[in-house]
Parts: C-alpha cells; structure tokens; sequence
C-alpha cells in the first residue's frame, strides 16, 4: 500500500503569461525559538544627513536581521545609554555597563533626491577597538538591500561565517477557491525577510518545483499553464522565459547543475519517471537511472559529480545517489518509513530531507561522513526543505490546520522561525545563493 500512495503522491505533485509587479502580501518573520545566550548587541539608530524623512530604517532592518539568526539579541533602543554615529563620538565604558560585546553605529547621508551614502563602524567594546567600517553607495530602490549587505559583514565579522540577509527566497502561493481564477496559483520572489514580495508568474493552473541557478539571475520551474506539466527557465530581471523541456508525461522537479549549464529532470516520455540530466546550450537529454520504481526530486552534490534522488526501488521512498556520468546508485537513507526530498548543505558534508516515521513527516539532517541522523523539526506534514547559501539555516513548508506556512530552522535545530503571510497556501520554498 505504501507504494501505490507514494505513487500517487508524486504523481499529484508532478500534476499539480508572465507578469512581475509589487504585492502587498509580505512575509512576516517571527522567531519561535532562539538560541540561550545570544550575543548581545548594541545596534545604534543610524544618524541621518537629508531634508526629507528617510526612505528605509536602515539600523532597524539590520537588528532585525541579527535577531532572526538567532546568535544576536539587539538591545531594545531605550536601553541604549548613548546615540553615537561614528566611532569618535564612542565612550566604551558606557557601553560596558549594558553589557554589550559589540556596538555598530552609522549614519546615512542624503546625496542627491535618490542617492544615499550608507556608513557603519563594528566596535568590540570591551576590547575597545573597531573591527570593520565600511562605507556603501546606495539609492532608493536597493537602500533595504545595502541595509542587508551590512548585516550580512557584521555577520561575518562576528562568527567567521557569511551573512545570508542579502538573498531572496522564491516560493508558491495557491490562492483560496474564489479568487480571481487567472492569478490563483502564484510564483513569488521575496527579500530573505519578506519583504518586497514580487509576483514573477500568475497563473490560473498550478507551478511548483522553483529551483534557483546558482548566480541567483534565474528560476527554473514546472507550469501547467498548457494543462500538462513543462518546464520554464525565466531571468528574474527581465521576465522573459523560454520552455526547456515538454514531452509527454511527467517533466518535473528541476535542478540546476552548480555549473548553471545543466538541469537534473524528472522524465517519464518513456513510460517511467527516471532522472535524466539536460544540458542547457545543445538541448541533449542524458539518462541517469533505469529502474521500474519511480526515480524523482534530484539534486546536485555542490562539486557536480554526483545527483541525489528520491526512489521507491526498494519499496519505499527511500535517497540515492549516483554519479553524474551515470552509474549503479547507492542508497543513502535507512532510518524510518520513508525518507525523500533530498537537499545538500553548501559544503557537502550534510544532507536534509524530509524523514517519513509513525505518520510523521519532518526535516531531518544527516552527517554523510558519520551517517548520523536527527530530527531538526517537531511538525506532522513538514516538506519541501532548502538549504540557505550560508548552510546556517533552512527554509522548508508545512501545514498549520488547512494552510501550508513556511519556516525555517537553524542546521543546528536550536532556531526556529515561522514566515507568517496573510494569503492562502504557501510551499515549496527555495532559497536563492549569494548575490553574484
């Protein structure tokens, strides 16, 4: 019976005119559980030199930031004993008394009607020296992102680990029975925070399976627009897209080689969902695997050399990998009922998925050197999971009541964060790499 759902399963989720334009229905981030004993922070309110009140709280989105790491809590403004805006006005003996390890300061300087300079100094306080200052051009409509930008320095200059702030992460909205029947299934692309959400494709049939090229410049997807599943390739700045892939059956689950010259597909043209590796310049499809179960939902190791998949050859959902030449695959997963949906930290020493144990599906994260595996989340229906650029955190759906939300957990499950939206279903996250 387990294989005749998962069967049914992946074959609803392979089942299920391009317009980009501004959404009100953000994203809003609320962290359910942070880390005992997160660093405090001093986050001072920028100075500002300009006529007019400034477009974006500059200060504010970077505490923001530091507090959904979950390693940062910023001190709350009325706590702070002083409101210096350049290391020459900075007394450290105030700041000590509030305890604070690090102090960040900085001003924004209007330079024109749309163009800023931004400018922060990182302080350690009780060492009493600067540990970065950096000074940044800006304008109105990348202001939030240079706000990013900072705190993912002053991320790094802390933990010795980039910053993923200034990302984006792409994800799909179903709209409820009764919406305007043309937008109802939405594919969006939104600030790491959720913010600035932006609709990239509406369309009145499902999209699924986004998947970001790895400079960050384009989505592949899989549309139903023409009433059978076809895989898109769209450049998130002009819009313009082109079909890759639209033979009959199933065309699903795309992901891109970390080259960008390549997708791993699920194909079944030829009667069985097999995993085949497209090369993008030539159009040639290459066949990865032939099996009589359902091979799908692949993934790049970060090197290239080998693709992970989920199978149910064994009877079971169960990841594989195989060597991207080709190649008998080796079973990666044994621990549960079911394990699928796999996805690669950035160095490729851990993978996730989702583990399937006593009618539970939750994210799971396994060391691939020790084989060791642990539960990350405490959901029932969790899917879907992605690492972030940094591999610091990862984003992943679930159900609460009717709704799909999404979520996200830190690689060592001790953060939580809920990305709450006022529309209707949200899944099937991806988080975008590092800006290029």
């Amino acid at each position: 019976m387990r294989k005749v759902n998962f069967h049914i399963r992946i074959a609803l989720a392979l089942l299920i005119t391009s317009i980009t334009s501004v959404t009100h229905a953000a994203l809003t981030i609320e962290i359910t559980k942070g880390v005992e004993g997160a660093a405090p922070i001093a986050v001072v309110p920028f100075g500002w030199d300009g006529s007019a009140p400034p477009p974006e709280d500059v200060s504010a989105i970077i505490a923001n930031d530091l507090r959904r790491s979950g390693r940062f809590a910023p001190l709350p403004d009325q706590d702070l004993i002083a409101r210096p805006h350049d290391g020459t006005q900075v007394k450290y003996a105030d700041w000590r008394i509030l305890n604070a390890e690090n102090l960040l300061v900085g001003r924004v300087r209007s330079m024109g009607p749309n163009a800023f300079i931004v400018q922060f100094q990182l302080f350690d306080v009780f060492k009493g020296v600067q540990l970065a200052g950096y000074s940044f051009p800006a304008n109105r409509a990348n202001l939030r992102s240079t706000a990013h930008h900072v705190a993912d320095l002053v991320y790094e200059t802390l933990t010795g680990q980039p910053g993923a702030f200034d990302t984006r992460i792409a994800y799909i909205v179903a709209l409820p029975q009764g919406s305007n029947d043309a937008e109802r299934y939405q594919l969006k692309v939104a600030d790491s925070d959720g913010h600035n959400p932006q609709i990239a494709l509406r369309s009145a049939q499902p999209i699924m399976s986004p998947s970001w090229s790895p400079d960050g410049k384009r989505l592949a997807y899989v549309s139903f627009e023409s009433k059978h599943p076809e895989v898109f390739i769209q450049d998130m700045n002009t819009s313009q897209r082109r079909s890759v892939s639209k033979l009959p059956g199933i065309n699903g689950a795309p992901a891109w080689s970390p080259d960008g010259k390549k997708l791993a597909l699920t194909l079944s043209h030829k009667g069985n969902p097999d995993i085949y590796v497209l090369d993008l310049a030539s159009g040639k499809r290459r066949q990865l695997t032939r099996s009589f179960a359902i091979d799908t939902e692949p993934t790049w190791t970060p090197d290239g050399k080998q693709v992970a998949f989920t199978s149910d050859r064994g009877g079971r959902p169960q990841i594989y990998q195989v060597s991207a030449s080709g190649g008998r695959p080796k079973r990666l997963t044994f621990e549960g009922d079911n394990n699928a949906r796999p996805d690669f930290s950035p160095d490729g020493k851990q993978l996730i998925f989702i583990n399937e144990h006593q009618n539970r599906s939750r994210v799971a994260i396994m060391d691939l050197g020790s084989g060791l595996m642990r539960i990350l989340t405490d959901g029932r229906l969790d899917e879907s999971p992605g690492f972030a650029p940094n591999g610091s955190m990862l984003l992943y759906a679930t159900r609460e009541g009717r709704r799909g939300v999404l979520k996200a957990v830190s690689a060592d499950g001790r953060v939580n964060q809920r990305l709450a939206s006022g529309e209707g279903d949200v899944r099937e996250p991806a988080w975008s790499p590092f800006k290029q």
